[in-house]
């Protein structure tokens, strides 16, 4: 893409958001599924630039987990695609009137919902969210500006290129998603700051990365936040179920932020759980830290550490807690999380209710895997982020969250008095 000034980027976007702000949905529909159609067309050429991006993270010794996050493959650029026909299958919440009432006065004042306006969206590693956050944004009536790591630039850029062409042959403003090619620190630093041209500022990546844009940033930001993310096996719990949740839940795609890095188990089935889920979590060389309770039953177990309890791993590793009852389970978890998502596995209603009651996080689950905490998953057609905090919007930001809403007012000549 052209390397144009942060100035330059801010001043395309917000004209192409003049014009992104009163499209029909069904324009937005048409480019919708032509970007998805695109991405499939080129993506011989995208999986060209992403092996550019690969290779370069396995010469620097990237950790496996985030090389994974990087990987682009025939299957994931369908994904992408899918996801972008998903959205175009949505309903546009761009318009809604949320509420209208009648004053006494005559006046009738309604609540409508509308873009939020320029989105920046700063992240690592994932080319997915390239096409995710485009498609959310573009249906929402909001232009993106894109910073992505420079681990990923190769990727980004070709997903991009296909992006804005596939708006060109619809008739719209290709500024309508732009990436900023200069990934160095200074020009993330500047962009953070470009108040007169973006509404909000939604980081998406690392702990590190988050706690910087959320200490640095002038613009409005959304935090979404890191997964350290639990199970609890309660003293009820069908095990066999509990040891296939926990499975998936650490080991179908570590790299990402709702895989269970924290496991919670009840005293009274350690004894019959451990051995079993030990077993089986050596199919992935999961390295499992515990507590003396736990590593009484199983001497493959590794001493856990204070640090373990509150440690999002992204890799094999995982960690058990043994307690006394629900009440403690929760107290932990609600210490050590960072209010992403948590998983009972019960077969006791009112501990599962307690549980969905009195755990602090954005997804709290009963007898299911965390790894479903995604847009994708969740029906939006891919998420802009996981939001934990609490603030306009909490957990899979769909298309909803990337929007505000205005007052209108219909008079027919009234005058405040």
């Amino acid at each position: 893409m052209t390397n144009l000034t942060l100035e330059e980027i801010g001043q395309r976007a917000r004209t192409a958001e003049t014009v992104l702000r009163t499209l029909p949905t069904i324009q937005k529909n048409k480019a919708l599924r032509g970007a998805a159609e695109a991405l499939l067309t080129h993506k011989e050429s995208l999986l060209t630039q992403n092996q550019l991006d690969v290779e370069q993270a396995k010469n620097n010794q990237i950790a496996p987990a985030l090389v994974d996050r990087l990987l682009l493959t025939e299957t994931r650029i369908a994904q992408m695609a899918e996801g972008l026909r998903q959205i175009a299958d949505l309903e546009d919440p761009v318009g809604e009137v949320l509420s209208m009432k009648q004053r006494p006065n005559g006046l009738m004042i309604g609540q409508k919902r509308v873009p939020l306006g320029v989105i920046g969206i700063i992240y690592e590693s994932r080319p997915n969210v390239t096409a995710d956050a485009f498609g959310l944004c573009f249906k929402t009536g909001n232009a993106v500006i894109l910073r992505g790591g420079k681990d990923a630039i190769h990727s980004n850029n070709a997903i991009a290129k296909v992006l804005q062409e596939a708006l060109t042959a619809c008739q719209l403003p290709a500024d309508a998603i732009q990436l900023i090619t200069d990934t160095s620190h200074e020009t993330a630093e500047k962009f953070m700051r470009l108040n007169n041209y973006v509404d909000v500022l939604i980081p998406r990546g690392g702990a590190g990365l988050i706690r910087t844009v959320v200490e640095r940033a002038t613009v409005p930001v959304i935090e979404t936040g890191t997964g350290n993310c639990h199970i609890y096996v309660d003293e009820s719990a069908d095990l066999a179920m509990a040891v296939d949740i926990i499975f998936n839940a650490k080991t179908q795609r570590i790299g990402v932020c709702n895989a269970c890095e924290s496991l919670v188990i009840h005293q009274n089935i350690k004894d019959v759980l451990l051995p079993v889920l030990t077993q089986k979590l050596k199919e992935k060389n999961v390295e499992i830290r515990g507590d003396e309770a736990s590593r009484s039953i199983c001497a493959d177990i590794l001493p856990a550490t204070e640090a373990d309890w509150g440690t999002e791993y992204l890799d094999y590793i995982l960690s058990i807690k043994t307690v006394c009852n629900i009440e403690e389970a929760i107290a932990h978890i609600n210490r050590y999380n960072t209010g992403h998502s948590e998983a009972i596995i019960t077969n006791d209603y009112q501990n599962a209710q307690k549980f969905l009651d009195e755990i602090d996080a954005a997804a709290v689950y009963v007898n299911a895997s965390t790894r479903f905490t995604d847009g994708f998953e969740f029906g939006f057609g891919g998420e802009i982020g996981i939001s934990t905090q609490k603030l306009h919007a909490r957990g899979p930001m769909g298309l909803k969250e990337l929007t505000s809403t205005k007052y209108i007012i219909y008079g027919n000549g009234q005058v405040r008095p």
